[in-house]
């Protein structure tokens, strides 16, 4: 290979599963040897963090109203709430004699390959500097202290921000060489659980531009090689600003570090297997530090929905409930009922959601739009069953109507306003591709075989614009992939409001996918499936509250205080 670019081309491409073979992983898996889900940072200060969430009044339907919430203060409870509704956990559930814990951000195998850390400025009670979030222990653990500049003006706005990282052992233990893919998945995924907790506190967040990965690797700490010694590296994902009225003030953090805490933990003594193509494409795909850029001058024009700022008309069917209700309610369906049907105007909200605009979780995506879903409805009621595309910016629809060439004419959906509320399909660019009664089907074969694509109400293809991305900058591989990810937490939160449930499907037969949409050329690829539909639960699961296990072991590794940082030399 002579170029980036090459290698992401030919990454894909080799991790691409197929009817004949899939991509290459593990031969076997132990699962009492699995990586351990959770990070420590050993010797750090720990600052354990209140449980407030219980206390937020704000509704799921104010999350999507600009100006709906008063913003809370910048300070260690908010901080609390925005990570408990975004990282924390939520529930423990236990079968025999395996017990895993889920949290509010979903991940695929529920591996969570994403670490989060909080780089604070400002904060009252907290010293300026970075924290890595312990989710087991809801706790922030001092990385590093920044240095008292004399000049600081302490009157100034709390300054917050969140880093995302990756540690791709913990993918790559289960799926082998497509773990790159998971991770970003997993970033995207996490970007919108975090957007929707900002929103829940009425507070914004934005990704950062213009930052490179040496930038983001020492914000994070993350290229500090004595800190990891045999533990598994991180490799950076991304920088989030957050806080109120941030979107028109983008700034980049700055801090001067004096002193470092910790070591890292490792999480697997004794990997069975090494993946170095993984290692490639991260390093392909590393973004080089950028000219700051105006908030939004990177996307594309959207479609103008109705209403005004294109928010939904038609309130969802759990919209007064509390927000932290249905972001701590969100979990992966296991098994759809497939005699369940979803209503049509649930369906079209759905869809209105997943539309770039100005409004949660959109705001936060400084990245140009290239993803769009191919919908392949099973049960929706006055719906016919078969293929819709739904493009979601109009360079994405000339795209799409270049390169579907196994569908030549798009239908409109006349005719089903008169059974929706008023102005709710009005302006949704949601056309017909061909009508398909067995579909459902042929999505389960597609999909690995999983019943999981055909027992849903609906499923979905999420595929971009890929060749040209690619070939202006291999970093755009990640965006794609986390673009996808970030659509897909829509798709989860939006199925919970409406009393539906969603699940990712990382597994699927990428150009079997492209020949049933008549795709021949890389210059659009698959890169997600997802399902939503009327979940079975499985009886013989129980759940435990999340935090049940801090009052039976009040003791933990990470007992300190951070009043030990005081007068510590790094």
């Amino acid at each position: 290979m002579n170029t980036f670019v090459d290698q992401v081309k030919a990454y894909h491409q080799r991790t691409k599963h197929q009817p004949q073979r899939y991509a290459a992983g593990p031969d076997t898996l132990d699962w009492d040897a699995q990586p351990n889900p959770f990070r420590d940072w050993i010797g750090a200060p720990v600052l354990r963090l209140p449980l407030v969430a219980d206390q937020l009044d704000t509704t799921w339907g104010q999350l999507v109203e600009p100006g709906a919430c008063l913003p809370k203060a910048v300070n260690v409870e908010a901080i609390a709430c925005l990570l408990e509704l975004s990282f924390a956990l939520t529930a423990w559930k236990q079968f025999g004699p395996d017990r895993w814990a889920l949290r509010a951000n979903p991940s695929s195998g529920n591996l969570h390959p994403t670490e989060v850390y909080v780089l604070v400025q400002g904060v009252q009670g907290l010293r300026d500097g970075l924290y890595h979030y312990a989710p087991r222990e809801h706790a922030l653990v001092l990385r590093a202290a920044c240095a008292d500049s004399p000049d600081a003006d302490r009157r100034a706005a709390p300054q917050l921000w969140i880093g995302l990282s990756a540690i791709q052992w913990r993918e790559a233990w289960k799926y082998g060489e497509r773990a790159f893919r998971y991770c970003q998945l997993d970033a995207g995924h996490a970007l919108g659980a975090l957007r929707y907790a900002a929103a829940a506190v009425g507070w914004q967040a934005r990704t950062a531009d213009g930052l490179g990965h040496a930038d983001l690797a020492h914000l994070m700490g993350l290229d500090r090689d004595a800190d990891f010694g045999l533990a598994e590296r991180e490799e950076p994902e991304m920088l989030v600003r957050v806080g109120p009225g941030i979107l028109g003030a983008l700034s980049e953090p700055k801090p001067s570090y004096e002193a470092w805490f910790g070591q890292a933990s490792r999480l697997d003594a004794h990997p069975m297997y090494r993946w170095p193509v993984i290692d490639e494409v991260a390093s392909a795909t590393r973004r080089a530090a950028l000219p700051h850029q105006p908030s939004g001058a990177t996307q594309a024009p959207a479609f103008a929905l109705a209403p005004a700022q294109g928010r939904v008309p038609a309130p969802a069917c759990r919209a007064d409930e509390p927000a932290a209700t249905i972001i701590r309610g969100r979990r992966s369906a296991q098994h759809f009922d497939r005699r369940a049907t979803m209503p049509l105007d649930v369906f079209v909200r759905i869809m209105r959601a997943l539309m770039p605009d100005a409004v949660t979780p959109w705001d936060a995506w400084a990245e140009p739009v290239r993803v769009h879903p191919i919908v392949f409805a099973h049960r929706i009621e006055g719906l016919a069953p078969g293929a819709y595309v739904l493009p979601r910016t109009p360079g994405g629809e000339a795209m799409l109507r270049a390169q579907l060439k196994a569908i030549s004419d798009w239908q409109a959906l006349e005719g089903l306003q008169d059974g929706l509320p008023d102005g709710l399909l009005q302006g949704l660019p949601l056309w017909r591709l061909a009508e398909h009664p067995g579909l459902a089907g042929t999505l389960r074969t597609l999909s690995c075989h999983q019943a999981i694509g055909s027992d849903a109400c609906f499923a979905v293809s999420l595929v971009a614009a890929f060749a040209e991305p690619i070939a202006q900058d291999p970093s755009n591989y990640r965006s794609m992939l986390q673009e996808a990810g970030l659509i897909g937490q829509v798709l989860y939160l939006q199925a919970e409001a409406e009393w539906f449930r969603g699940t990712g499907i990382g597994c699927y037969f990428d150009d079997a996918v492209h020949d049933l949409l008549g795709i021949d050329t890389p210059a659009m690829q698959v890169l997600y499936h997802f399902t939503v539909g009327v979940p079975m639960a499985d009886q013989r699961i129980t759940t435990e509250p999340p935090y049940s296990h801090l009052q039976a072991h009040l003791q933990t590794p990470l007992q300190a205080s951070l009043a030990a940082t005081e007068g510590t030399s790094p």
